[in-house]
């Protein structure tokens, strides 16, 4: 039988190679990524996230998706409504005149239904022709077509009552509860208001962004920040879309994150200690938590004479999740879309799965009765 000296040296000498190499595992660890840092050809760059560097990497140019619309800020509107072409008026005419040119014999009243604002702004009236209400309230409008009748029918009272067209109303494309074409109730309509008319925000939207469309131009900010800023809540004209979409910036986790995968941004600004959250933490007892890195990949332009930049384009930003600054620090470094996040693996587990190995074969060699 063999003896357990010899069984352990002979294990020794067969586990040696892998004490001096990792083993295979579900993660990298820190040290095998950058190992080649100082190396004078690297290809990229590292750098340390604490208190000290934050500033500097602030100034640095943006990567990836980056929401770069404009918005409209918010401005006050009168709280009537204006008569456009496409709008319908109805029109109702009283006359107590019994040789009334409008009413017959015992009619009091006669009713014209949805006239049509023309494409130049005029209406209709028997025996007075083509009137133009374009650009007017209601209420000047009712005044303007009442004396043109006079003119006629000296008599006569007229009340009118409009709808709204295409040109007075706005489009709830999508991303809401009921979306639909809805009219303008005045001037005063803004963003918030159509989408409560539209029954709010459709739930399950990751940072929801509104998008606005008008006269060929496209504008755009988040929910969120429309939420926190009323001076946002801007004024809808006749012919707007606006449509609610989730905000398509991303971010990659790998490693010994609690998932890999890819995850849409929750919020207008996401750190790295939020980015760690979303996709789960760290895993327990697998995971080196002083080996948090970023990497990030800038334009060739970052790195141009002259400009606030990296060394390389290609860089690694490492976080050590075991000091106070280190805590602080992820909590306000700001991760750019299609940055990855990568947990790396604690070498620790190296040592153990040894350490399991010998325990597991030398309890086999007990079993099968080989060791003295």
């Amino acid at each position: 039988m063999l003896k357990l000296p010899l069984l352990v040296a002979a294990l020794a000498t067969a586990l040696l190679p892998a004490a001096c190499a990792r083993l295979p595992g579900g993660a990298p660890a820190s040290e095998e990524i950058l190992a080649s840092a100082s190396d004078a050809d690297a290809d990229f760059a590292l750098y340390t996230v604490n208190r000290a560097f934050l500033p500097t990497v602030a100034h640095w140019p943006p990567t990836g998706k980056q929401e770069t619309l404009p918005w409209i800020n918010a401005s006050r509107g009168p709280k009537t409504q204006i008569i456009r072409p496409g709008d319908r008026l109805s029109m109702q005419i009283w006359d107590n005149n019994t040789s009334s040119l409008l009413t017959s014999n015992g009619q009091k009243m006669v009713q014209l239904q949805d006239v049509r604002v023309a494409a130049n702004g005029s209406v209709f009236l028997p025996y007075v022709g083509d009137v133009n209400v374009n650009g007017m309230t209601p209420e000047l409008a009712r005044e303007k077509l009442q004396q043109e009748l006079e003119s006629i029918v000296p008599s006569a009272q007229l009340q009118l009552d409009m709808t709204e067209g295409r040109n007075n109303s706005v489009d709830l494309v999508s991303g809401v509860i009921t979306p639909g074409t809805y009219p303008m109730p005045d001037r005063n309509y803004s963003v918030m208001g159509l989408i409560a008319a539209g029954g709010g925000i459709a739930a399950g939207l990751n940072n929801p962004q509104i998008r606005l469309m008008r006269g060929g131009r496209l504008y755009g900010t988040s929910v969120d920040s429309l939420l926190n800023h009323p001076q946002k809540d801007t004024l809808l004209r006749g012919g707007d879309r606006v449509f609610v979409e989730e905000d398509a910036r991303y971010f990659l986790s790998f490693g010994a994150t609690g998932t890999e995968d890819l995850h849409i941004f929750t919020k207008d600004e996401v750190s790295a200690m939020d980015a760690l959250s979303i996709s789960g933490g760290i895993q327990d007892g697998r995971a080196d938590p002083k080996g948090l890195l970023i990497l990030r990949e800038y334009p060739a332009s970052a790195v141009a004479p002259g400009v606030r930049g990296p060394r390389q384009t290609r860089v690694i930003f490492t976080l050590d999740l075991t000091s106070a600054d280190g805590l602080f620090s992820a909590r306000n470094f700001q991760i750019n879309p299609g940055d990855l996040v990568m947990a790396t693996e604690s070498p620790i587990n190296d040592a153990l799965t040894v350490a399991n190995l010998f325990g597991n074969v030398f309890g086999i060699f007990s079993r099968l009765g080989v060791v003295d």
